[in-house]
Formats: structure tokens, C-alpha cells, sequence
């Protein structure tokens, strides 16, 4: 087994060297009186924005939406090296920073208590692409999909009247389009196939409720789409073509991202398997969703209530039977907008989501100007 002193080495002159590339990339453009960094990911970021600001005057402003040694320590564990020099990195160039932003008051309270970093709490909003899906382009999207994925495809084929989908249908001659009565629930799950998102509790979900279909609950069959790419999803697709299910069906494309939104707002039903590595973060494919007017399942962690009110817009879950039976309950009067479902949709209509260019305006632009101002102040 190779010792973690070569690793360790190694990592720092890569680090060191990505450190001069973005300095030298930072030094050619023309000076800003700000700079703003997400992290993660903040490693050489940090380091490369302080000390361009140094040499060249500005402030660096981070917007903390993770720290980025828990993400590593999902991977090494927490007492790995390199994860234990991360977190000093970013416990001595965050501080470095003039102003703080940060995605949750738990993260706020964290910077606070742990590494005296003081930052205002800017919860992510959806951007304007994400609302509900209208019908005519709802069809559009299924028809095109139904040609690349067999479960969006109708069992009989289209004639001269009727364009046909099994969420939707097209009347040729009066051009017009409508939802069918007895299409399946339509539930989405997007994810980058990380350590972060454990899908076998979604797998092992939608097999209770398959047996739940099996032993006579009126219950509307599914098609779960699941988006994204990433190192683990040859792992899950491999568990997936093991299921054998009869009244469930398992899609996981990739979308083009101008399809996504899109398909976001045709969902009846999200689920969201994000367990933040810091417990502080929340899953901006949440805020996505909510955009969109679609509800959620949520796995649990720490700090998810100030995204995702329980009862209210959404339910939150702890394993997979807890998951099943709130599919159960969420479903067992579909189409029909008379029950929890329903009530969580009109919920989220009605305090619909603020978006991300208000909410920059509201929140970010008066910290620019305030730190702008102080700078004009001391450079007389």
C-alpha cells in the first residue's frame, strides 16, 4: 500500500502549479474593484484571488456554499492529510476575505463560531428559465423524448388524428393538447452520481412500490426520470438493470440543459438524495424544482428545514421505507389535485419562489456598493 507522503506531494505541486496558471490568468486582466469566488471549489481560488487583490488592489468577496474539505473527506475521511490541509487552507484564506456570503443561516452560524468569518445568509434562488411547463411545449418535449425513450412512448401508434404520448395526446385537427387521465406519474430525480447521494434508497423505494401496486393498492404506475453524469452512475445503472419491475420504469438520460428546466416543470413529483458533506449547504436541484411549482421528497440532513417545509411544500425522508410509504400517500389519489400533492403544488404557486437576478439586486448589489464606497473613501 503506497504511503500518503508521495500523494501528498504530489496533490501540492499540482495545487501549486494550477496556483500560478490562475494568478497569471487573474494579473492579465484589467483590475476590478471586486472579486467574487465561489467556494467550493476555493483551492488554489482563494489563495490566487487574495493575493491578486493584494498586488493589485480590490476586495475579494467569497460566497460560501460548502467547504470544500468535507467534500474530500467523503472520499479520504476526515483525518486524511490532505483533507487536513485543506481545511487549513480554507480556514486561513477564507478569513483573508473583505465581505462573506453564504447559503444558509446554519453555515453563517458555523463561520461564526468556528473560524470568526462573519457573512451575510444568500439563500439560492431558481433562475428564470425554471417555472412550470406549459402544456402545448409539455407535449412537444414528450413527443420528441418518446423517440429516444421507449417509457415515454405510446403503445399504439400515432394515426392521422391523434399524436400520442403516454402523458399526453394531440388532436391533429383541432390542434389541441391534453393531459391523459390515465397516464403514469412522472417523478424526477437529477444528480451527478457522487458519495453525496446515496440512490439506492430511491431504488429500493420504487420496489416497495411496485409491491405495493402488486398486492392490489390503486396506485398509478411511474416513470422515474433520473438526469445527469457523473463516477458512480455505472455503478447504480448496473442495480437498475438488475430490478425487475412491471409497473415502474427507469430513465436516465442526459438532457440538454435547455431541455431540463423544461422537463422539471412537466414533473408531478421531485426527489432529492443530496446529503450535504458539511450538513450546511442546501441542494440548489431543490430550489430548481421549487422554481418549477414541483414538490419534493427530500432525504434528511442537518439544516434542510430552511429549504424544505415539511407538510408544507414538500416531505422530507430518512430511508427508503419511509420514502415508499410517503410515494404511497403522495400518489394514491393521482391525477386528481385534491390531495397532499396537489395542496403542495398550490402551496409553492402561492409563495412562489423570488428570482435569482431580484434576489442578487435585494441582497448583493447594496454590499458592493457599501464596500465600494469605503474604498472610494480611503483612497482619499
Amino acid at each position: 500500500k503506497p504511503s500518503g507522503g508521495p500523494k501528498i506531494l504530489t496533490y501540492v505541486t499540482k495545487v501549486t502549479i494550477q496556483f500560478v496558471q490562475v494568478l497569471f490568468v487573474l494579473l492579465m486582466l484589467k483590475p476590478h474593484t471586486h472579486i467574487l469566488l465561489q467556494n467550493p471549489p476555493g483551492l488554489p481560488g482563494m489563495a490566487s484571488v487574495w493575493l491578486t487583490c493584494i498586488l493589485r488592489g480590490g476586495s475579494l468577496i467569497i460566497d460560501w456554499h460548502n467547504y470544500g474539505y468535507t467534500i474530500m473527506a467523503l472520499t479520504h475521511g476526515h483525518a486524511h492529510p490532505l483533507v487536513r490541509l485543506a481545511k487549513w487552507y480554507e480556514h486561513v484564506f477564507g478569513r483573508l476575505a473583505s465581505q462573506h456570503l453564504c447559503v444558509t443561516d446554519a453555515m453563517k452560524e458555523d463561520l461564526h463560531k468556528n473560524w470568526g468569518i462573519k457573512a451575510t445568509t444568500l439563500y439560492d434562488k431558481p433562475a428564470a428559465i425554471f417555472r412550470e411547463t406549459p402544456l402545448e411545449t409539455r407535449h412537444k418535449l414528450f413527443a420528441r423524448l418518446s423517440h429516444m425513450l421507449p417509457a415515454f412512448r405510446h403503445s399504439s401508434a400515432d394515426d392521422d388524428v391523434m399524436e400520442k404520448t403516454v402523458f399526453s395526446v394531440r388532436d391533429l385537427n383541432k390542434d389541441t393538447v391534453t393531459l391523459r387521465p390515465d397516464r403514469p406519474t412522472l417523478l424526477i430525480s437529477s444528480t451527478s452520481w457522487t458519495e453525496d447521494e446515496d440512490f439506492s434508497i430511491l431504488l429500493q423505494a420504487l420496489q416497495e412500490y411496485e409491491k405495493f401496486i402488486s398486492a392490489g393498492e390503486t396506485l398509478p404506475p411511474l416513470i422515474c426520470v433520473i438526469t445527469g453524469k457523473g463516477p458512480q452512475k455505472e455503478r447504480y445503472m448496473k442495480m437498475i438493470d438488475s430490478l425487475r419491475l412491471e409497473h415502474v420504469k427507469i430513465c436516465t438520460p442526459w438532457l440538454e440543459p435547455e431541455d431540463y428546466p423544461v422537463l422539471l416543470g412537466c414533473a408531478d413529483l421531485g426527489v432529492c438524495l443530496h446529503k450535504s458533506s458539511s450538513g450546511l449547504d442546501l441542494p440548489m436541484k431543490v430550489v430548481d424544482m421549487f422554481g418549477c411549482c414541483l414538490p419534493v421528497c427530500a432525504v434528511h440532513f442537518l439544516c434542510l428545514e430552511e429549504l424544505v417545509k415539511h407538510g408544507h411544500n414538500g416531505l422530507i425522508f430518512s430511508d427508503s421505507t419511509q420514502l415508499a410509504q410517503q410515494l404511497k400517500s403522495l400518489l394514491s389519489d393521482f391525477p386528481s389535485s385534491d390531495g397532499k400533492l396537489g395542496a403542495f403544488r398550490r402551496n409553492l404557486r402561492a409563495n412562489r419562489e423570488q428570482r435569482w437576478d431580484d434576489n442578487w439586486d435585494q441582497h448583493v448589489l447594496p454590499l458592493f456598493l457599501r464596500n465600494y464606497k469605503e474604498m472610494e473613501e480611503h483612497s482619499f
